[in-house]
């Protein structure tokens, strides 16, 4: 795995060395980003930014947002076997000061009032066989967490057939291999 582009292009990102971790795949990360900077559906902007990556694993997405210019990044993550790589990624790459890990479980003990600023990009990677996504996306929505031209990016497998809570609006979904991207908002 690598950063595509911006002021850390080429540099490695490590990845987990077991097979409970899926980490974003290059192809993936690049089309959602490509999305994010020429897409006129929405009006985000990747620039001073403020991103939320839920489920962040080794980093990948939250990392590429800070190389393009991202101002901070909240990466969210609780699995120990990949919070020591994601550490040594942020230290790697001199994103000490742009970063905060949240170490707490999504699903179970983390209270979406801990946030104390709204986000312009919320990524949300978690396991495919997650199956309470409107659980989390219910409590980003309650609690207010995104920007009013803000977008929430949610990467699953292409056959998952999520519920999500009214409020939320489906702006674009695009598949790529077994994994689709669905890009939205509650505003």
């Amino acid at each position: 795995m690598r950063i595509i582009s911006g002021n850390s292009k080429g540099k490695n990102i490590l990845g987990p060395k077991n097979l409970e971790t899926r980490p974003l795949k290059d192809l993936t990360k690049e089309s959602i980003f490509n999305i994010l900077t020429h897409s006129n559906k929405f009006n985000v902007r990747l620039e001073n930014s403020n991103v939320l990556d839920l489920f962040s694993g080794v980093g990948s997405f939250g990392l590429e947002c800070l190389s393009r210019g991202s101002l901070n990044l909240t990466f969210v993550e609780n699995y120990n076997f990949v919070l020591p790589i994601l550490k040594k990624n942020i230290f790697n790459l001199n994103y000490q000061e742009n970063s905060l890990i949240i170490e707490n479980d999504i699903m179970n003990d983390l209270n979406f009032k801990v946030f104390k600023k709204k986000f312009d990009i919320i990524f949300m990677d978690p396991p495919y066989k997650e199956k309470k996504l409107h659980r989390i996306l219910k409590n980003i929505i309650d609690t207010d967490l995104l920007n009013n031209e803000g977008i929430i990016i949610i990467h699953r497998h292409k056959k998952e057939d999520d519920k999500f809570p009214n409020k939320f609006n489906i702006i674009e979904e695009k598949t790529y291999g077994i994994s689709k991207v669905i890009f939205g908002s509650y505003r």
